[in-house]
């Protein structure tokens, strides 16, 4: 029985008379075209494999993507939103998503020293902190005598962390000797890792306050101390699955005085230490700042994107004027911008209309170089210190509410100052600095 070949299938009779009496001719001419217009039909038919989940996971799947870093980096699955094409399109678009950044946790990361913070300061808090009152604030800065201005942040929504530290020398590796370079740095490398441990030190102050109030932030704004805002930071500029920098000043990398990204992204941008052995290791050489952050972007799969931002860095340093091709020009803090973070003062400017334009043609554009057309901007000689009479020219440039604060900073006394930082530091969930009156009178003596 077991070698038996089966039996062979019939069709029953009715079935067997109906296909042998069946003219074939006229089915073998119309199944080809009707074969063809069911593909296409098919084809063209919009399938959504998530149409029978609920309205929030379907928005859920539908944004978002998977990132697969390297093997080397330190975060291995960057589960991140899918960021649109362009910008929101309408004020309406615009709207809703300030109004979704608004119910989201945001981190605004504050780093530097407040060398002139009394002049930029009171423009972080309007057009950062107060245009996103959601966002907690942590500062990280080096103690010397001018942090006792940071006693202009006792005005801010919400103070999550401040941290002044007195800048010790830091260990120099051998990655990192081989990794960074000390040309155009003010400080050789050592004012690199400096930099580096104030950012880095942000992003985990902020991963200490995460373990502490059992949460994650959405968002991080990493700032510096010295940058001047002369209008808010749209919502434009939040670009999930992406990091956002400025455009210019990027001395052949990306330009690093500000960055936006969600959690993610902002763990990768902020390690700027802790990645140093991974660009050894990639056979990254002799690396400025800027280099530095893009290769530490690109190595890690992070990809960004670069926007104007109407900002600048307010700084009292000399450069030569005219610049050369490889020069820097510095701003007028008038310049409407945005300067996307280029050096500026307060001054009256030298260098107006076509003027500009002759010098900003003349410079290399992937160094120090900042959008100039249309009249945004107007430059200053900035070959010798602060020209006489600067604190009138930033008044009325800036406007009453920030003259008004600068001159509440130059007359402030030790005792207000303490009763200020002590107030902050009631307010604050996470505190470590020197001593509130050491810090006062450092920087204003014993008046």
């Amino acid at each position: 029985m077991l070698n038996q070949p089966p039996k062979k299938m019939t069709l029953p009779p009715i079935i067997s008379r109906w296909f042998s009496d069946l003219d074939w001719k006229p089915l073998l001419l119309i199944i080809p075209p009707l074969s063809l217009l069911l593909f296409f039909s098919i084809s063209l038919t919009p399938i959504n494999p998530f149409s029978t989940l609920s309205p929030l996971a379907s928005r859920f799947f539908n944004k978002t993507t998977l990132i697969t870093l390297p093997s080397t980096s330190p975060t291995t699955n960057l589960s991140s939103t899918a960021h649109p094409s362009s910008p929101p399109g309408n004020p309406s678009d615009s709207t809703q998503w300030k109004d979704e950044l608004d119910r989201s946790r945001m981190a605004v990361c504050l780093v530097g020293g407040a060398r002139r913070f009394e002049l930029t300061g009171p423009s972080i808090v309007k057009n950062i902190l107060q245009v996103y009152p959601n966002s907690d604030l942590f500062l990280h800065s080096n103690f010397d005598n001018n942090a006792f201005k940071f006693t202009i942040l006792k005005t801010v929504p919400r103070l999550a962390s401040v941290r002044i530290i007195i800048p010790q020398p830091l260990p120099e590796t051998l990655p990192q000797l081989r990794v960074l370079t000390a040309a155009n740095s003010p400080n050789g490398i050592q004012g690199l890792l400096q930099y580096f441990n104030l950012v880095e030190g942000c992003l985990t102050m902020i991963q200490e306050y995460q373990n502490l109030k059992g949460f994650k932030y959405d968002w991080i704004v990493r700032t510096r101390v010295d940058g001047y805002w002369n209008a808010p930071l749209g919502p434009e500029n939040f670009i999930p699955g992406h990091y956002l920098v400025p455009p210019g000043s990027s001395y052949g990398g990306l330009n690093d005085r500000l960055g936006i990204g969600d959690l993610n992204t902002s763990a990768v941008a902020l390690s700027r230490l802790s990645l140093v052995p991974q660009l050894d290791a990639a056979g990254f050489h002799q690396l400025n700042s800027e280099t530095a952050f893009k290769a530490q972007l690109t190595t890690q799969g992070v990809p960004f994107d670069t926007r104007r931002l109407p900002f600048c860095i307010v700084s009292d340093r000399k450069y030569d004027f005219p610049p050369s091709r490889f020069g820097v020009p510095v701003a007028a803090l008038s310049s409407p911008g945005p300067l996307s973070g280029a050096k500026c003062r307060p001054c009256k400017p030298v260098c107006e209309g076509t003027c500009v334009g002759d010098i900003m043609t003349w410079l290399y554009k992937d160094w120090s170089w900042t959008n100039w057309e249309n009249g945004t901007l107007k430059l200053c000689d900035a070959h010798g210190d602060l020209e006489a009479g600067w604190e009138k020219i930033f008044d009325r440039d800036a406007g009453k509410e920030f003259a008004s604060e600068r001159k509440r900073i130059r007359g402030l006394n030790t005792k207000q100052c303490a009763v200020d930082f002590n107030e902050m530091k009631k307010r604050a969930s996470m505190w470590d600095t020197p001593p509130v009156e050491e810090i006062c009178r450092l920087g204003l003596g014993e008046n």
